[in-house]
C-alpha cells in the first residue's frame, strides 16, 4: 500500500545524514509490515458504517494531517511551480485517490483478506508494465517466469479450477484494479518527477494534500451525510489515516534510507500474510486452503519479478 512519491536517484545521490539514535530498523520494517497489513481490517471496519469515497476521504486527512506536522518539525516547504504540481495531482490521483477508493469500494463486498492478498500483486503488474514502459527494465528468464508463477498464484487464490464459485467478481475486479493503479503511478512519477530538487517528505505531503482536495470535491457528489456518527469505524478511519498513510509513509522513508530501496520494499511481502491473519482472527472471514497456498504462490513470484540482472562487466583492453 505505498503512497509515496520517490523520485528515482534522491536518495542515493543525498549526502548521509548526522549519526543520531533512532529505534533499530528491524523493529521499524515490523511496525511498517503491521501498519499495512492491518490496513485492510481497518478499510473494513470503516465501511461498515460510512460509504466508502468517505473512508477515503477521512483516512486522506489524517494521512495529511500527519506528513503537515512532520514538514512543520522539519520546516520543509511545499514544492513549488506549476508543472511539477500538475504532475503530483496526477500522481496523488494514481497513487492515492484512485486505489484507496477502490478497495474501500472493493470491501464492502469481499472480505479483507482477499483485499490484501490483491494488492500483493503490485509487484506482478509493475514488472509486466516496466517492460512495456520502462527500457532500462530488461526482462530475463527469471523474471518472466516469476510473473507468470504470480499470476498462477493469483488464480489458485480466486479458485479458478472451480469456475471462481463464490466469488463477487466486481469487488475482486477493483482490488486488482486498485493494486494495478500504483505501478501506474509509480511509472508516471518515475517518468514525470525526477530530480526536481524538492525532498521526499515535501513531494508526497503535496501528493495527499491535492489527493484529499480531490476527494473533497468527488465526495460530497456521491455520497450523503451519515445520520449517525458510529465511533469505532470512525476511530479505524483515523487510524488509518494516522497510521496507515501518514506515519507508515514517515517510517518507509527512514527505512529506504538507512537500508535502502530494495530491503525496503520487502514489507510487500509481509503485508497479505498479516491482512489474512488479522480478517480470520478479529473479523471471523472464512480461510480456505487455496488463499494460503496461492498468496504463497504470489509472493513467490512477486520475489522473483525484482531480481534484476547484475550489470555485465566491461572487458579492459
Amino acid at each position: 500500500m505505498s503512497t509515496v512519491t520517490t523520485p528515482p536517484g534522491r536518495l542515493a545521490d543525498a549526502p548521509p545524514a548526522p549519526a543520531r539514535r533512532r529505534l533499530d530498523w528491524r523493529l521499524r520494517f515490523a511496525a511498517l509490515s503491521l501498519i499495512w497489513g492491518f490496513s485492510f481490517l481497518l478499510i473494513k471496519v470503516g465501511t461498515g458504517a460510512y460509504a466508502p469515497f468517505q473512508v477515503t476521504l477521512g483516512r486522506l486527512l489524517f494521512g495529511t494531517a500527519v506528513l503537515a506536522a512532520a514538514m512543520a518539525v522539519r520546516r520543509e516547504r511545499l514544492p513549488r511551480g506549476i508543472r511539477v504540481w500538475g504532475h503530483l495531482a496526477v500522481a496523488a490521483f494514481l497513487l492515492n485517490a484512485l486505489p484507496f477508493s477502490l478497495f474501500a469500494y472493493a470491501e464492502l463486498t469481499i472480505p479483507s483478506t482477499l483485499a490484501g492478498i490483491c494488492n500483493a500483486t503490485s509487484p506482478l503488474w509493475g514488472m509486466a508494465l516496466s517492460l512495456i514502459a520502462l527500457s532500462e527494465d530488461r526482462p530475463t528468464r527469471v523474471r518472466v517466469a516469476g510473473l507468470g508463477l504470480g499470476f498462477l498464484g493469483v488464480l489458485t487464490v480466486l479458485g479458478a479450477w472451480q469456475g471462481f464459485h463464490g466469488l463477487d467478481a466486481t469487488g475482486t475486479a477493483l482490488a486488482v484494479l486498485g493494486s494495478l493503479s500504483y505501478p501506474i503511478g509509480w511509472i508516471y512519477v518515475r517518468r514525470t518527477l525526477a530530480g526536481t530538487g524538492d525532498s521526499h517528505l515535501s513531494m508526497t505531503g503535496a501528493q495527499l494534500l491535492l489527493a484529499t482536495v480531490q476527494l473533497a470535491v468527488v465526495t460530497p457528489l456521491f455520497t450523503t451525510l451519515p445520520t449517525r456518527v458510529s465511533v469505532g469505524p470512525l476511530l479505524a478511519i483515523a487510524a488509518l489515516g494516522a497510521l496507515g498513510t501518514g506515519l507508515a509513509v514517515l517510517l518507509q522513508y527512514g527505512l529506504v534510507a538507512e537500508v535502502g530501496p530494495t530491503t525496503a520494499q520487502m514489507v510487500t511481502y509481509f503485508i497479505p500474510v498479516i491482512a489474512t491473519a488479522a480478517g480470520v482472527a478479529l473479523l471471523g472471514e472464512a480461510l480456505t486452503w487455496s488463499t494460503p497456498v496461492g498468496a504463497v504462490i504470489v509472493l513467490t513470484g512477486a520475489a522473483l519479478t525484482q531480481i534484476r540482472p547484475k550489470p555485465r562487466r566491461t572487458s579492459r583492453r
